[in-house]
């Protein structure tokens, strides 16, 4: 087989998960997407020999390429204006790949977290917990010693972990209580807005200095359950009536809000925690949201 065969053959089977790959490692659709091209422009020219454990090949380009793209991306997050929230986009589509990741990990609380660690931290999390590496196979993908990623795997976890005194896990937003969340919203409910908040909950809201945000977290149930009723609300208003829909973004059911002409201008994921709101993220920057 010629290297464009053999190029076609590898991007059919394994773009999708170098995709999710790039896309957890980098927090961007259109920066993941730009490494998976790049990555299948360059392995044309890679010897058959190189190839032949072309997972691992494939995984290993994909994880440079993103190290270097992170290390200059955090030097701009330092000058982003306000708080830095990851891309949201549609599915992940449903098919054979997705059995190879697991689905908590494709979260979007869970690529919050992420922003945590540093690039080499990042990188041998999701190949080990997200992407079931083993030790030895990771350290010769980030060329590192077996100890010295089992080291970085550790200090990855600790930093992961959200708050050292809660044993609570996490939980998805399923599609019902995110209709009757809608409702409450859309109505105005402030007694059924407040059943359906933790006391201690958090919204987190990224403008990026294009559209209005605000600028810090907002903390306690009483303020979050203002500001869901308040501006966001009011920015949701369409002829009197509030248009916020469902949409699945991430593999879970979030919100989004849509302007008269119908474009989305606001895009809101939730985590919950005994079936109650424990973190909401809202982006309103537009340049993220090309792909809702």
């Amino acid at each position: 087989m010629d290297g464009s065969g053999r190029t076609k053959e590898l991007y059919e089977k394994y773009k999708k998960l170098l995709f999710k790959l790039a896309y957890q490692l980098t927090g961007s659709v259109s920066d993941a997407e730009d490494v998976v091209q790049d990555v299948f422009l360059k392995i044309y020219d890679v010897p058959p020999e190189k190839l032949v454990e072309p997972k691992a090949y494939l995984c290993k380009m994909v994880t440079n390429r993103c190290k270097d793209l992170y290390k200059a991306a955090r030097r701009q997050r330092e000058h982003y204006y306000g708080e830095w929230l990851p891309e949201p986009f549609l599915g992940p589509d449903h098919d054979a790949m997705e059995t190879v990741v697991r689905d908590d990990l494709l979260s979007y609380g869970m690529l919050v977290l992420l922003e945590r660690l540093t690039p080499s931290e990042r990188s041998v999390f999701v190949l080990h917990e997200a992407f079931g590496f083993k030790y030895g196979e990771i350290a010769r993908m980030t060329d590192k010693s077996e100890a010295n990623c089992r080291k970085l795997f550790s200090r990855a976890s600790a930093k992961m972990v959200r708050d050292s005194e809660k044993s609570v896990p996490r939980e998805k937003a399923n599609q019902a209580w995110v209709h009757g969340f809608l409702e409450a919203l859309k109505q105005g409910d402030m007694n059924r807005i407040m059943t359906m908040l933790d006391q201690n909950v958090v919204s987190i809201s990224d403008g990026g200095g294009k559209a209005t945000a605000v600028l810090d977290p907002i903390r306690t149930r009483e303020a979050v359950a203002r500001f869901l009723l308040g501006p966001l609300r009011q920015a949701a208003l369409v002829n009197g009536e509030a248009r916020i829909e469902m949409q699945v973004m991430n593999g879970q059911p979030g919100l989004v809000v849509r302007s008269a002409e119908g474009v989305v201008h606001t895009a809101g994921m939730l985590q919950l925690e005994n079936s109650r709101v424990c973190e909401l993220f809202f982006v309103r920057n537009p340049d993220k949201l090309r792909y809702i």
